[in-house]
């Protein structure tokens, strides 16, 4: 099986949505954050990637047929190139919203998930620090961060190869640029703020 979609977007701009979406569309898994967190045989080889040692892309996602989310995300420049073929697709909302929502969300999972989960969120860190920022306490730090990662992406895909989304935007670009029909039911709108917080076993916010 081979990477049809690379999603290049990071946390909280739609991509769990976007991973029911595209497993709907090319009928096969979509690889994303919990992926890793249902299979920790993943971790090590993620943790390859993260510390710099090479990986066979082709052999850690060979059930998969798109990837989205972090850490996918943060490996956009190698993945693209590994897959030449492969739609690049950044998932993209506007930089307060985002931080609002990932402030909420993702970036409390460090103090609030389980012990054993924890050498891996070490490790994510480490992907945020290299590729990103993990200062999560400093609004303007994280957000200029999630602009410079969209910049770049922007910068380096060639137009033809590029999808920049964002969740209102629904099916119908990635399915025109697919080249696939629009499916007839609505595009899914996963994981709120308040529907993660639950999975982590946070009180929600409303």
């Amino acid at each position: 099986m081979e990477i049809a979609v690379v999603g290049a977007g990071v946390g909280r701009t739609g991509t769990h949505s976007l991973k029911l979406a595209l497993e709907q569309l090319l009928d096969a898994p979509c690889h994303h954050m919990l992926e890793i967190l249902g299979d920790p045989t993943q971790i090590p080889t993620w943790i390859d990637a993260i510390e710099g040692r090479p990986v066979d892309w082709s052999a850690m996602l060979a059930r998969y047929r798109a990837i989205v989310d972090w850490p996918g995300g943060a490996f956009w420049p190698e993945l693209s190139a590994a897959y030449p073929d492969a739609l690049v697709l950044l998932s993209v909302r506007d930089p307060e919203g985002w931080y609002r929502s990932a402030s909420n969300t993702i970036f409390l999972t460090f103090d609030n998930m389980p012990p054993e989960v924890a050498p891996w969120l070490e490790a994510v860190r480490k992907l945020l620090r290299d590729r990103f920022s993990d200062r999560f306490d400093d609004p303007t730090a994280m957000m200029d961060a999630f602009t410079r990662h969209n910049d770049a992406v922007r910068a380096a895909v060639p137009a033809d190869r590029l999808l920049e989304w964002s969740l209102g935007d629904g099916w119908e670009p990635i399915c025109e640029r697919l080249g696939l029909p629009v499916p007839a039911e609505p595009f899914p709108v996963t994981n709120t703020t308040d529907e993660f917080r639950e999975m982590i076993g946070i009180p929600p916010l409303t």
